[in-house]
């Protein structure tokens, strides 16, 4: 559970609930004239769905509910109990799994110090269940669909000072609790807006869209508790829309739920899912919500990080992967209310950033700057989803991309081995960066992992490609050299900050920094042929002179530039003054070593130099072949020899496709856009 700071096919003008609705040969075609629909060959129809809800079903749990003054739920005199999924799955080592709650339990009192369950996972598997009958048709997933909806109902608070918002955590008896050990903010958990109460609003959303003619009465009662969350929004995010603030020197959105373009994004999904279903006041939230969420999209232009959306106004220096739904949820608003603006932040996250993720290893949890952590299916799902819904807006190139973001649960990992297993419906717990696997298996990692096959059941070209990778082996995305490993001018003063690693903002790579004081300097030996630089300088918030960098081979200068060592300016929304955001120094270095150095012309902390191929790329093992992802970071055009034989084709970085790969016995990879072959 998180609560922290995540082929041309013909699409149908009005999205499903999965939102998401292509039509190909694998799934049948559509005469857009009648809208009469061909059957799809037999043997493709009985391909078993990826989908298995198995292990989530064996995660819910009964649970009995009390009418009160602030919390109740749809009918609840005639049945007084909710569905709800454990927070936690431990593996018994055996194959099997053993619920549990969050933090420790009282053997006395039989609570957990935070809960059995809670909102966060009973409002995301609410929209599994809601979008798994949608898909098939099934009166089991419906009926579990109703009573999670329920049970999250239950959790919002309908009246008093906090009506709208949402108990983060419930016990096995059905006991609230408002404030969890250790302590969550905001505490207790129904005393502000909150990532679940985003949460809450994407999964009443959903609901009501789909049940608004199976069961209008129902419906009505989810767009009520709709109104109520965006009630309680009002008073806070929603009040604010508009109004801005500066925090390290930028213009932020000041009317982000909990600060978090992840939060909002999730909220939009469920906002766009009403508004489709005709709800004006969601559209208007939607409206107000997208501008937000845009504002943090990036200028790949300008190096890092490379066109994603920042999900978090506390850092400009922090991109994470978990909750990263921004692509998803621009693209989906941005085609409901014609919002081009909109599209393009998705189409540059997904085709700019997602390349450079897949080439850097996966979606590790965190980029603080620098790519590390943990991989989890919440971060894997969201590159899959943000990719999918761009291609609606995009070209088919960023379904091949999909394609390869999903090989994350089929073996392309840090492990290298399948961490969804569809048989049972388990998905582990994540992979660490030395492969190291989580094999337990929770309510998040289960949800997003199912979220993310109920995609590629719905697009089975996008399956049939992730679910042909067998691993991950070989990627050169970015290389990092610490300037504490560097030569250091007698000056130089290598510092390790006694809270650690951690700036407030994000993380010093290698835990250190090097205070080059003015004049001294550090020196960099570069062997890569050619490559784009980025200088990690922790800035400071006043003026401190500035870092001047230069690229010598032997004797010779080949280039110079500089950049500023302070003037962030006010910290702002952020939590730490200055702030740490790699910045771009230039590329096209020669196909020889180099000498990078910088010089002190001011004080200057200096972290690390950041190294971005002119060609990232990642090599798949398939079970026919390879598969390989080159991608350009530059605006020209480049011809590379191949990785491994074989043929595709190259995209523009918005997923148009531009030809074949091979030219000429090499690799053909459009300026700022990707190429795929397979073999």
């Amino acid at each position: 559970m998180d609560a922290s700071r995540r082929t041309f096919l013909t699409f149908t003008a009005a999205a499903s609930a999965l939102a998401l609705l292509p039509v190909d040969a694998a799934m049948g075609t559509t005469n857009t004239a009648t809208g009469t629909a061909t059957p799809p060959p037999l043997e493709t129809a009985r391909r078993p769905r990826l989908t298995n809800l198995a292990h989530l079903r064996f995660l819910l749990a009964d649970v009995p509910v009390v009418a009160s003054a602030t919390h109740t739920t749809f009918g609840i005199e005639t049945k007084p109990a909710v569905r709800a999924p454990w927070t936690y799955a431990d593996t018994d080592g055996s194959g099997g799994y053993r619920p549990v709650g969050g933090g420790t339990r009282d053997a006395l009192t039989g609570y957990w110090s935070q809960g059995a369950y809670n909102a966060d996972d009973i409002a995301r598997a609410a929209v599994v269940f809601v979008r798994e009958w949608k898909a098939t048709g099934d009166a089991q997933s419906r009926d579990e669909a109703r009573d999670v909806l329920r049970s999250l109902a239950f959790l919002q608070t309908t009246s008093g000072p906090n009506a709208g918002r949402v108990v983060l955590w419930q016990q096995e008896d059905g006991t609230l609790t408002p404030s969890a050990v250790p302590v969550e903010l905001p505490d207790p958990s129904d005393s502000a807006e909150s990532y679940w109460l985003a949460r809450s609003v994407w999964a009443f959303g959903e609901g009501y869209a789909a049940f608004r003619r199976d069961d209008p009465e129902f419906a009505a009662f989810l767009l009520a508790r709709l109104h109520l969350c965006l009630d309680a929004l009002g008073l806070e995010s929603l009040s604010r829309a508009g109004q801005w603030v500066r925090s390290d020197g930028q213009r932020l959105p000041a009317w982000l739920i909990a600060g978090g373009a992840d939060a909002t994004a999730e909220a939009m999904l469920g906002l766009a899912a009403a508004t489709e279903a005709g709800d004006s006041r969601s559209r208007t939230a939607l409206q107000s919500y997208g501008e937000g969420v845009a504002a943090m999209s990036t200028d790949p232009a300008r190096g890092w990080p490379f066109g994603a959306v920042l999900p978090w106004t506390g850092s400009l220096g922090f991109w994470h992967a978990w909750g990263a739904a921004a692509p998803e949820a621009l693209a989906r608003a941005g085609a409901l209310l014609r919002r081009r603006d909109w599209s393009a932040a998705a189409l540059s996250d997904a085709g700019r950033f997602t390349p450079q993720v897949l080439a850097s290893g996966g979606p590790h949890n965190a980029w603080a700057p620098l790519p590390a952590e943990a991989q989890i299916a919440y971060g894997a799902h969201g590159r899959v989803a943000g990719a999918l819904q761009a291609s609606t807006v995009g070209g088919e190139g960023l379904r091949v991309l999909a394609g390869l973001a999903a090989g994350w649960f089929f073996g392309a990992n840090t492990a290298g081995i399948p961490v969804y297993d569809a048989t049972t419906g388990v998905t582990f717990d994540g992979v660490e960066t030395d492969g190291r696997v989580n094999r337990n298996s929770g309510a998040e990692s289960t949800i997003h992992g199912l979220l993310t096959m109920q995609l590629l059941d719905a697009n089975r070209d996008v399956a049939d490609l992730a679910t042909s990778i067998t691993g991950l082996t070989a990627n050169t995305g970015l290389r990092v050299i610490e300037a504490e490993t560097a030569r250091l001018s007698p000056g130089c003063v290598v510092e390790r900050p006694d809270g650690g690693a951690w700036t407030g903002e994000g993380n010093l790579s290698g835990g250190a920094y090097v205070r080059i004081p003015r004049g001294e300097w550090v020196e960099f030996d570069v062997t890569e042929s050619g490559g784009i630089l980025h200088g990690v300088v922790w800035r400071q918030a006043a003026d401190a002179g500035e870092a001047e960098w230069e690229v010598l081979r032997g004797r010779r200068r080949l280039w110079k530039t500089r950049t500023a060592a302070g003037s962030t300016g006010d910290r702002g929304l952020t939590e730490a003054d200055g702030m740490l955001v790699p910045e771009l120094l230039g590329g096209d270095l020669p196909e020889a070593a180099v000498t990078v150095r910088c010089t002190s012309r001011g004080d200057v902390r200096l972290d690390a130099l950041l190294i971005q191929p002119r060609i990232a790329s990642a090599v798949y093992s398939t079970r026919s072949g390879s598969a390989v992802l080159y991608a350009n970071g530059t605006r020209q055009d480049q011809r590379v020899p191949p990785l491994t034989p074989g043929t595709g084709r190259a995209y523009d970085a918005d997923g148009s496709p531009r030809g074949d790969a091979a030219q000429s016995g090499k690799v053909r990879v459009r300026g700022t856009g990707f190429t795929v072959t397979r073999s």
